[in-house]
């Protein structure tokens, strides 16, 4: 940029740095976001959840001296999942530290560092919370692509097989390119049972937007939610509703697809990493969407000072599993590209 100002200007008069930062390269997080903050706990080994997969089957009407069946009925079986862990490298000169370290600093640049990066790797992570855990040679924790399937593209979730135990399968319907009303009625339906519903569905920005052509106008209502899963506060974000549940766009969702979930049946293990403390802190960056501390599952390495160089390391690290315990809960429309 050209000097605006000659030498009696930039010689009497200081430059001004604001003390934040804008970001102009991350986008919506939504699910990643909604989801870690309503993180729990993560305990054991592993974790098992106990699920009903068949009915006792000895029930029978009688007379008489009829005989009643005295066999056992063995209908449960258990989900098992175990924790994935990821990382992301912060690393500082000593002499720009230095420098740094001054009284004319506006910023910190060490604790800045570790906020953008923290940030850059929820980024990861949110495309990571839509695929299906087999990224990194299946290092990578479970996303919805997983989580909500029908056994054709992810045959087994917690380690039980979809084809031998069909109530572990999600409602996946082929759009044909088309969104309509019919067919999120008809998904609905197929995952609703009672008072069991959907409680928010996650879409692509372009879907959400078909999805609002498809209402009346007195019914294109956007709404600001900032209720995370149970939890105040935190980032907002629009939302259009279905028989009264938001439905949201993300720009990390899936490609043409329209996915129901219901978040009774989802949750975040979080397990801290061992020798490695919470990551808290007032985020120094404006301009987008993530809030700190960032969730449940973020821990700090603390700086490590290498012996053959002048620099400061540190690791942020991201432990704990993406789960569900009732697959048939959700549901999904796909190959959407219209109305």
């Amino acid at each position: 940029m050209a000097e605006l100002y000659g030498q009696r200007i930039q010689t009497t008069v200081q430059t001004k740095y604001l003390p934040f930062v804008v970001d102009t390269v991350l986008n919506s997080n939504v699910l990643f976001q909604r989801i870690v903050r309503a993180g729990k706990k993560w305990s054991g080994r592993t974790l098992r959840s106990p699920v009903k997969v068949s009915k006792n089957t000895t029930g029978q009407s009688f007379r008489g001296f009829d005989t009643f069946s005295t066999a056992a009925t063995d209908n449960r079986q258990y989900l098992e999942f175990t924790p994935s862990f990821y990382q992301i490298t912060v690393a500082l000169p000593g002499d720009e530290l230095s420098v740094a370290d001054t009284e004319s600093k506006v910023l910190d640049l060490m604790k800045l560092t570790i906020q953008s990066d923290t940030e850059d790797m929820a980024d990861d992570l949110g495309t990571i919370f839509y695929a299906d855990g087999t990224g990194n040679s299946s290092k990578d924790p479970l996303g919805l692509a997983a989580l909500v399937d029908d056994g054709n593209s992810v045959a087994s979730i917690g380690g039980l097989t979809r084809s031998i135990y069909p109530t572990l399968q999600s409602t996946v319907t082929a759009s044909g390119g088309t969104l309509t009303l019919a067919l999120i009625d008809t998904l609905w339906n197929a995952i609703t049972s009672g008072s069991q519903k959907p409680t928010i569905t996650y879409t692509t920005e372009a879907v959400f937007s078909f999805y609002g052509q498809l209402l009346r106008p007195q019914e294109r209502i956007a709404k600001t939610t900032s209720k995370m899963k149970g939890m105040h506060g935190g980032t907002g974000f629009t939302s259009l509703d279905y028989n009264a549940k938001p439905i949201v766009g993300d720009e990390k969702a899936t490609s043409q697809a329209f996915i129901m979930v219901n978040e009774d049946f989802v949750d975040w293990y979080a397990l801290p990493f061992f020798g490695a403390k919470p990551i808290s802190y007032k985020s120094q960056i404006e301009g987008n969407d993530y809030v700190a501390p960032v969730g449940l599952g973020f821990s700090w390495s603390d700086w490590i000072i290498p012996a053959n160089a002048g620099t400061v390391v540190g690791h942020i690290y991201f432990g704990g599993q993406f789960i569900t315990n009732n697959p048939k809960r959700h549901g999904k429309l796909t190959g959407i590209t219209g109305i």
